[in-house]
């Protein structure tokens, strides 16, 4: 498939497929049982052939069948092993590439938005892309001023295709369920229809990306490419090679995942600190780790590695189409949930999450419940350093996940505000990438240093004047 499917019948046919396949294995499964396997393993059948074959469809579409894709592939550390196993290397192409669009259509984009002089901007540009995503792939040029460019195209009719494919997902949104266990699939598309707008928006995403490159320009762990150009459809930012995250995540050392780890949790809490704005779509593919400033870069690859000592990497940050605006920095109420939760003050927490209406009015719930509901799940804020893992998260999954489970009845009772939906989606699929690390990570230094209300006010204080 070299092009982005326009036509509406087209993408409705492939997506209307799905539950229609989901259905068929079912069928399968029942045929497998009678036959003699036992339900156990039968279900471990149906459900990779379902995942393969969800995951596929999505890539190909694109628009806003990969961007789901791409979010939910985040998740796949609380499936168990022997189902995530067999298509996590389909998860990765959906983090990384997708086919893309022929170079003619790159060329009318570029002459439409750019002008029919389009190529007198750049020294080179190379025709196939170095990626491409759900919305717009990826043209690596040199800029006529020498500086090394990349040139992000939006796909034609990619804001139509956005809208169809959530429209038609949000359909039947349920059959994810078991695909990510614990997660409700549908409020994710809703919130992902809302924002179609401004993720098609270069003219904002360049604004965003802009404020980040300022506010991070000497920083020696996190890397904003600089914007060099932008209109309408086409985005020209300053060239960063390194490391993909993906790669780390596959191959990487203990020491790389550690230290790909701590820098993205430090990028997740300080940005919103120290920009206002909160980089909302943290998927691996939008990653890359580079070697510490003033060295060489390396080859490029996890095999090879960069020069010098892995504690020295930086994080590479690319695609600002998604933010959350947070003029104060990320909401005081987490901050000071969390220090209540972790000294054990159910009275005071249950208050205040009521207070900010994750309870509401009319539902009566028991304190101690929700701190028990609470406390499994912060654990990585207990601790002076905490290894996230695939089998922890599984844990917290099922627990969730789980009709039986007191966690499950009591989770159902809760209220996801609509101004937290976003912080609680980036900061869950921040913990899936950890997850997918391995990584170690100092959690508490992080939140320490950059989240309103972790520490208490005179703690605060005391850090503040030793600083």
């Amino acid at each position: 498939m070299s092009d982005l499917p326009r036509k509406a019948v087209t993408r409705t046919a492939k997506l209307a497929a799905l539950p229609l396949g989901f259905a068929g294995r079912a069928t399968w499964g029942l045929g497998k049982r009678i036959g003699g396997k036992s339900a156990e393993l039968v279900a471990r059948e149906v459900q990779q052939r379902t995942a393969d074959q969800l995951f596929r469809v999505l890539g190909e579409l694109k628009g806003g069948a990969m961007k789901l894709g791409q979010a939910l592939s985040v998740f796949e550390s609380a499936l168990p092993e022997e189902v995530a196993g067999p298509y996590r290397a389909a998860l990765t192409k959906l983090q990384e590439a997708a086919p893309p669009m022929p170079a003619r259509t790159v060329h009318s984009v570029l002459e439409e938005r750019l002008g029919e002089d389009w190529r007198d901007l750049f020294l080179s540009f190379e025709d196939k892309p170095s990626a491409a995503a759900s919305i717009g792939q990826v043209h690596r040029a040199v800029w006529h001023d020498g500086r090394d460019v990349a040139v992000k195209v939006q796909y034609p009719g990619a804001g139509e295709a956005l809208l169809s494919d959530l429209t038609q997902l949000s359909r039947f949104a349920r059959l994810f369920g078991p695909l990510v266990p614990g997660m409700d699939v549908k409020p994710l598309i809703k919130e992902m229809r809302e924002r179609v707008e401004e993720e098609l928006d270069y003219a904002l995403e360049a604004e965003s990306q802009r404020q980040h490159a300022a506010e991070f320009e000497d920083d020696p762990d996190v890397v904003v490419p600089g914007v060099v150009h932008q209109s309408e459809q086409v985005l020209v930012s300053e060239w960063i090679d390194g490391i993909p995250l993906a790669d780390v995540i596959a191959e990487g050392t203990v020491e790389q995942r550690d230290r790909a780890g701590q820098l993205l949790a430090r990028f997740l809490f300080s940005g919103p600190a120290r920009t206002g704005l909160l980089h909302a779509d943290p998927h691996p593919g939008n990653f890359r780790l580079l070697p510490a400033a003033g060295s060489d870069d390396g080859d490029g690859s996890v095999e090879g590695g960069l020069e010098g000592d892995p504690g020295q990497w930086r994080l590479g940050v690319l695609d600002f189409g998604t933010v959350d605006r947070l003029p104060g920095g990320l909401p005081q109420t987490i901050g000071d949930s969390l220090r209540m939760t972790l000294e054990g003050d159910a009275e005071a927490v249950y208050e205040l999450l009521r207070e900010a209406g994750f309870v509401k009015d009319s539902i009566e719930l028991t304190p101690d419940a929700v701190l028990d509901y609470l406390l499994p799940i912060i654990e990585p804020a207990e601790v002076d350093e905490f290894t996230f893992t695939r089998g922890w998260l599984r844990i917290q999954a099922a627990r969730i996940a789980d009709p039986r489970s007191p966690a499950h009845q009591l989770g159902k009772q809760l209220n996801l505000p609509p101004s937290y939906l976003l912080i609680h989606r980036v900061t869950l699929s921040t913990i899936g990438v950890l997850c997918q690390l391995g990584a170690t990570v100092r959690l508490r230094d992080e939140l320490e240093a950059w989240l309103p209300g972790f520490l208490a006010e005179d703690e605060q204080e005391g850090v503040a004047a030793e600083a």
